[in-house]
């Protein structure tokens, strides 16, 4: 009797564990995105079929988000992990993953989506000497300020989920489709909207914002960081102001993470106009989807840049 009830047991354990690894015979595929644009765009595709938890909310720094025991046993039941790669979430991402033993979403298997081939990056560093910075071996991470690039993104979101849980292709097809049309109506809104930006020069406090001047016509200036992840010395932001005049850069930006005491003295000291834009959806109030966040990012951005027109008149 008693070797009879070890063989149920046994298979019963084992039928939950085929269970639990094929996401394909559950109610939703469990998806951990490390930031907010990428659980935005998980949740388009997915749609009811998903569910999404993002390690991020959308005012930290991309770089260091703070890990949280609370992340680990989310990672240890997700069926997908989808970072944006080139190495952006170096400084948390490779912890929680081996914190988590899931083997799924480790390095290399099919359920570790990184959203970065195919596009072809930006300040790719001629040597990744630390005494420059941090600086990132793969070139500049922040690609999803371009909403173009965005799309190579939900692209291989869309592709893993179909990977994942095959009976829900029409539906992952259908919504990713209709998600992209929508986005493509946007930028062809966008680039209308931004013709006021065409060589439009500013100052960022990080280099965060190479993909987005590059896809609206603008020009990046300089940084208030000294070199990335450094901060800035009294020279630096000296010589930032003086450069600023002589070639009358009208607008710093600062993101959300970043403290507003350096950038607002060099906005006062230059007559430039400060904004603050965010890098991920939630990153100020009323952009919490993707397509808000590029949306609010743009349009503050013209009308800074029209304010500045004004003001040097």
């Amino acid at each position: 009797m008693k070797s009879k009830f070890y063989r149920y047991l046994a298979a019963a354990i084992v039928a939950a564990t085929a269970l639990a690894a094929s996401p394909a015979h559950a109610a939703k595929v469990r998806v951990v995105a490390t930031l907010t644009d990428l659980a935005d765009f998980v949740r388009e595709v997915g749609g009811d079929h998903v569910e999404v938890f993002s390690l991020a909310t959308g005012v930290e720094d991309t770089h260091g988000v703070p890990m949280k025991p609370s992340f680990v046993p989310l990672m240890n039941r997700a069926d997908l992990l989808v970072h944006a790669g080139f190495g952006l979430e170096h400084a948390f991402l490779p912890a929680l993953l081996e914190a988590s033993k899931n083997p799924r979403i480790q390095y290399g298997k099919a359920g570790y989506v990184d959203c970065s081939p195919g596009v072809a990056p930006l300040g790719v560093p001629k040597s990744t000497d630390h005494s420059q910075g941090d600086v990132h071996p793969y070139g500049n991470p922040h690609y999803m300020l371009d909403p173009v690039l965005a799309k190579i993104a939900i692209g291989h979101i869309s592709d893993a989920l179909v990977e994942t849980a095959p009976q829900y292709q029409a539906d992952f097809t259908r919504n990713r489709d209709a998600y992209l049309a929508k986005l493509d109506a946007k930028i062809a809104e966008w680039l209308k909207l931004a013709q006021p930006l065409k060589g439009l020069k500013f100052v960022s406090y990080h280099e965060e914002w190479e993909y987005f001047a590059e896809r609206f016509g603008m020009k990046v200036f300089g940084t208030v960081e000294l070199k990335p992840g450094i901060d800035p010395t009294p020279r630096h932001i000296e010589e930032l102001i003086a450069g600023m005049k002589a070639e009358h850069v009208p607008i710093v930006i600062r993101e959300p993470q970043f403290p507003e005491k350096v950038p607002k003295l060099i906005a006062e000291q230059t007559g430039a106009k400060l904004v603050k834009l965010p890098i991920m959806p939630g990153g100020v109030p009323n952009t919490g989807t993707y397509i808000e966040m590029i949306e609010y990012n743009v349009q503050t951005m013209v009308k800074a840049a029209k304010e500045a027109h004004v003001a040097a008149r």
